[in-house]
């Protein structure tokens, strides 16, 4: 195994274990899914179970196929989809710092640019994509996570997002 190698699993694991924590956070955690609800209808995810519901899946399950590096440019597009509804719905209007009173938006941001630069170096030779044959990478697998990631951000926002005329940023 090579240094490329090496770094990109070590980029999928550290990725795939943190939005898959965040997702299992989402279901069992704190609150649990129905507070996860409520603060998504809280800040204008509308209907806010359903959102709850579909992050909770949507976090798991890319967690999950980085953790064993299947389908990586895929799974890299819904954290960047995850990351950037966040940020826009929780964090932008928070400053950049995540200690900031409401949490900025740096975290998102890294775990974003984390997931395509893990999509554009490709999953490495010690992933489910390699043993299978799967060989999207770099600008191909950029290109994937961006537009699928952003893309998908847009429309959720645009079709489900009504915040209160107060937390418009």
């Amino acid at each position: 195994m090579n240094a490329v190698d090496t770094a990109a699993l070590i980029l999928r694991l550290t990725l795939g274990a943190v939005v898959l924590a965040h997702g299992v956070n989402h279901a069992w955690g704190g609150g649990k899914l129905a507070g996860t609800a409520g603060w998504f209808a809280s800040i204008g995810l509308r209907p806010g179970k359903l959102h709850a519901v579909l992050a909770t899946v949507t976090e798991i399950a890319s967690g999950l196929l980085l953790i064993v590096g299947l389908l990586t440019p895929f799974a890299a597009a819904a954290v960047v989809s995850t990351m950037t509804v966040a940020m826009i719905t929780a964090h932008l209007r928070n400053g950049f710092f995540i200690f900031r009173p409401g949490q900025g938006w740096e975290y998102t941001a890294v775990l974003a640019a984390t997931a395509l630069a893990s999509a554009t170096l490709g999953p490495g030779r010690w992933s489910a994509d390699h043993l299978f044959g799967i060989e999207i990478d770099g600008m191909a697998a950029l290109a994937i996570s961006a537009v699928l990631g952003i893309g998908s951000a847009a429309l959720l926002l645009g079709a489900c997002w009504r915040p209160a005329p107060h937390d418009v940023h």
